[in-house]
């Protein structure tokens, strides 16, 4: 249990990327006061966490609704990853983390905190797949509460990162917050390679 808590604490914090999260974090909130950025950064925080948790608790019959098993989402999933973690590695977001610009734009200050910040940015695909994959195998209660407890202190760190986000960037600058925003793209590559090559071994054990 404790190796798969390591694991599901590994993928959420690639997944999530806070610490290169940051300098996004400031673009869209810098120019506020910090009784203002603490409300955007607690508001976005619990707007994931909110998705987080109604997908672990929801995956299981999200994918009899729809017909889906497992292993299909092990495969789509960590095809999904490997996108996002492909841009990581180049050291840009990927878009379905992260919407244009211009739709940035169009929100109000209170609307940042839900979107681009709590979704997709924190919580976005990516995300909901790691949690679904995770959150899915059996025993189900088991792997639901420890892929839960492994999200908690992503989502903690998340918000303390983005409650010192001037002090952090000052102090790491922005090729130190490249630089891991990059190894947080090696890591989640590793992880959906996992994740696909344990749905392909299910839907096809001879292969094994």
């Amino acid at each position: 249990m404790l190796t798969f808590w390591l694991h599901a604490f590994l993928s959420a914090f690639a997944v999530m990327n806070p610490i290169g999260n940051v300098p996004v974090f400031l673009a869209l909130v810098g120019g506020q006061a910090p009784g203002a950025r603490e409300h955007v950064n607690r508001r976005s925080v619990a707007v994931a966490g909110g998705i987080i948790l109604a997908f672990a608790m929801a995956g299981t019959a999200i994918f009899r609704a729809f017909g889906v098993t497992l292993n299909d989402f092990r495969v789509a999933g960590g095809i999904l990853l490997f996108v996002i973690a492909f841009g990581l590695l180049q050291g840009r977001m990927s878009a379905t983390h992260h919407p244009p610009p211009d739709e940035v734009r169009r929100s109000d200050d209170d609307d940042v905190a839900v979107t681009p910040l709590g979704t997709p940015m924190l919580a976005g695909p990516g995300t909901i797949a790691t949690v679904m994959a995770l959150s899915a195998q059996p025993p189900l209660l088991a792997h639901t509460l420890l892929t839960l407890l492994a999200f908690v202190p992503v989502l903690a760190v998340t918000w303390g990162l983005f409650h010192y986000a001037v002090e952090v960037e000052a102090r790491l600058g922005h090729t130190l917050i490249s630089v891991i925003t990059r190894m947080m793209g090696l890591l989640l590559t590793i992880v959906a390679v996992q994740m696909v090559s344990a749905g392909v071994h299910g839907l096809f054990p001879r292969l094994g």
